[in-house]
């Protein structure tokens, strides 16, 4: 057995490696199997092999570096996750939370530890500072559960920044008065360099992810990218004497909008945070827990009762208390404090400040209690809040499911992307990666059409590559894509046949403008196509990433509220505005705008929606004068005999010519009635009103 103990602790950074691999795989399994979330797996595991366990592994240079990734990658994930317009709208409750969850247990820990343990005033205001921040340890659990945009998850991220900064203003003020710089010199240059830090971040970001994201598309250099944005913001944040990790929560917060959530890169992001260095800082977190003080009996155990309940009670009357004054669900309420209530980075950013500060000689302000004490609350807190957290998110999920079990009982949602061109392509899968509804978990079909000529084998083989590379890129947006490769005489017969095959309820496909005006205008068979087919067509031409789009016009014509497609054309648009976080314009007449406003109320209130009232489809040179690089247009265009449908449409290829040469184009020709309508299910209206134009429009039909 001795001999055996030479081996340990693993000191090669190889079977390091190895070990850390293991943990990740085996833990959710082990955990699943006892019914445990996984993320106290991988800590508990590195209680276990730490210098306080078993001795198993070295606690080398890895688990400081991926660790710290780790720690900016949760917080960076809750930026990038957040709903930037929920923030807006909550910004009441978020400042509140904030400074309850901060304040309350602030104002509960001073005095215990002064008057209970016998702590000196400056230990106790940095006991304080510790109880009153919190990590967010729990976080992908939200992940896991798909619920990083509900309003709990949203409020505890926001309020868990907000605790940080004034625990970190507050123990800079504590840790001032141990420095010979203390006055008011020091406050001025630490007020400066935070308003300098925030002016850089926000001018620098934006601009730098606009310029890149729109001339480069390669994966790797995209992921490359942000990831340096990310320490590039803990670095600034770290200079100007706050926590690398504000830094890393601000930085996905400003790429928020750039890094649209149903897109190939931000599955990237979350894969690999999530696969090694979000479990590489949980694993670092629980090599540094002496669980072995407990045994020693004496005054810790006092501490560490004390320290847990301190910090469960306090974030707890935080969590409960803003949701009695907003009167939020009490499922919200206990979503809350699970997710602040663990303490891991920031807890141990500030013990380690505290054992700098030289009390006198030789003694510091931390001393071997508290260490120990703050080490194993953050062990049982981290324990707590992943119990509570995945145990509300199954209850939020189960709720959810239940309402909405019917909603999309008879959504036929299912995009067909007939795709030639390769420069086209990529464009329209991510439109349809942004207007597909991710709750129904339907895949994409992809068709390339392929003349039946003396060069068929030739073109087979490229559709063949050219769908494979599109797949791959589906799939790494976790959307599955059905492909084919057909043979046809006629390219518009060979869309609508394979159409009906895959039972398909709508096309995205590219618009390839001709400089000669219609009928080359719509290429050489997408005019067939939009005839002889009655269902919703959306011709896409992008002129630029559509994660970089900052606005969505839509040019509605009159009576566009009595067509049968209106609501699915219209879900779509929201939908992707929802998804790029940008604004959506709409161009209407008042009646129309009112039902719109209407559907956006109930439906989508988070999306950025305004109106502008155009009495006339001529107006359209008017509304170009508006239009920017980074703006899209959306034209909605009947088919000729429907309720909405204008001679002026037939001019729309000239005006698009004159007008709008250069910008990024959008044509839905909405679902029809027609010749086949009765073999064809379009998804019903759930809603009173809906229900009434759909049948206004029935009616108006038979007649």
């Amino acid at each position: 057995m001795s001999h055996l103990s030479n081996y340990f602790p693993v000191t090669d950074p190889t079977l390091i490696f190895l070990a850390v691999l293991c943990v990740i795989l085996f833990a959710p399994i082990v955990m699943g199997k006892l019914r445990i979330p996984h993320i106290i797996g991988m800590v508990l595991a590195g209680v276990v092999m730490g210098e306080y366990g078993f001795n198993i592994l070295q606690r080398d240079g890895s688990f400081e570096l991926f660790g710290r990734v780790g720690m900016y990658y949760i917080m960076f994930l809750a930026g990038l996750e957040m709903d930037t317009e929920h923030i807006k709208k909550t910004k009441n409750q978020m400042l509140t939370f904030g400074i309850l969850t901060s304040c309350v247990p602030f104002a509960i820990t001073v005095p215990i530890a002064r008057w209970i343990l016998g702590y000196s005033i400056p230990a106790s205001l940095l006991l304080g500072c510790i109880m009153a921040s919190n990590t967010l340890v729990a976080y992908p659990i939200i992940g896991r559960f798909g619920l990083q945009q509900h309003p709990s998850a949203t409020l505890s991220v926001g309020s868990t920044m907000i605790a940080l900064l004034l625990s970190l203003v507050t123990l800079a003020a504590v840790a001032s008065t141990f420095s010979a710089e203390n006055g008011w010199q020091f406050w001025l240059i630490f007020a400066v360099k935070i308003i300098l830090f925030i002016i850089i971040l926000f001018l620098f970001i934006p601009r730098a992810a606009r310029w890149f994201l729109r001339r480069y598309s390669d994966a790797v250099m995209q992921y490359i990218f942000v990831i340096a944005i990310m320490f590039t913001s803990a670095a600034l944040a770290e200079a100007a004497g706050l926590e690398g990790i504000l830094g890393a929560f601000l930085s996905g917060l400003i790429l928020n909008r750039y890094i649209p959530r149903l897109s190939s890169l931000m599955n990237r992001i979350e894969f690999i945070g999530n696969a090694i260095f979000i479990p590489y800082f949980l694993i670092g977190v629980g090599m540094l827990i002496n669980l072995r003080v407990l045994f020693h009996g004496g005054s810790i155990i006092w501490v560490v009762v004390l320290m847990v309940v301190i910090a469960v009670a306090g974030k707890a009357i935080a969590a409960y208390l803003t949701c009695y004054v907003y009167r939020m669900p009490l499922l919200s309420g206990r979503m809350m404090f699970g997710l602040t209530t663990a303490h891991a980075a920031g807890g141990i950013a500030m013990v380690m400040v505290g054992m700098r500060l030289e009390t006198s000689p030789g003694h510091y302000l931390v001393d071997d209690n508290m260490l120990n004490g703050v080490v194993c609350m953050i062990l049982f807190t981290c324990v707590i809040s992943t119990l509570i957290t995945e145990s509300t998110a199954k209850k939020i999920i189960l709720k959810d499911q239940l309402k909405h079990t019917s909603k999309n009982h008879h959504d036929d949602e299912k995009i067909l992307l007939p795709m030639k061109y390769p420069e086209l392509a990529e464009g329209l899968l991510s439109v349809a990666l942004v207007m597909r509804n991710e709750k129904l978990n339907r895949g994409l079909v992809g068709l390339n059409i392929v003349y039946d000529d003396k060069n068929r084998q030739e073109n087979q083989e490229k559709g063949r590559r050219l769908l494979e590379h599109m797949a791959k890129l589906a799939i790494a947006a976790d959307v599955r894509m059905q492909t084919q490769v057909r043979i046809a005489a006629n390219i518009a017969n060979g869309i609508k046949h394979a159409f009906k095959e895959f039972d398909a309820s709508e096309i995205i496909m590219g618009l390839h403008i001709h400089h000669d005006i219609s009928p080359k205008f719509w290429g050489e068979f997408a005019q067939s196509l939009y005839n002889g087919l009655n269902r919703q067509i959306i011709f896409v031409r992008l002129k630029q990433p559509i994660n970089t789009l900052r606005c969505i016009q839509v040019a509605v014509p009159s009576r566009a509220e009595f067509e049968p497609g209106f609501y699915r054309w219209l879900e779509r648009l929201l939908r992707m505005a929802e998804n790029i976080d940008c604004r959506i314009l709409f161009h209407a007449r008042r009646e129309c705008s009112e039902v719109i406003q209407e559907y956006v109320n109930r439906r989508h209130p988070s999306a950025r929606s305004e109106y502008a009232v155009m009495e006339h489809w001529n107006e359209l040179p008017r509304l170009a004068q508006d239009i920017n690089d980074d703006h899209i247009v959306v034209f909605i265009i009947s088919r000729k005999g429907n309720l909405s449908y204008k001679t002026a449409f037939e001019k729309l290829p000239l005006e698009i010519e004159r007008f709008y040469t250069g910008k990024s184009l959008m044509i839905v020709f909405p679902d029809q009635y027609g010749e086949r309508m009765d073999t064809m299910t379009f998804a019903e209206p759930q809603h009173q009103e809906e229900k009434s134009a759909y049948q206004d429009i029935k009616e108006w039909i038979k007649k």
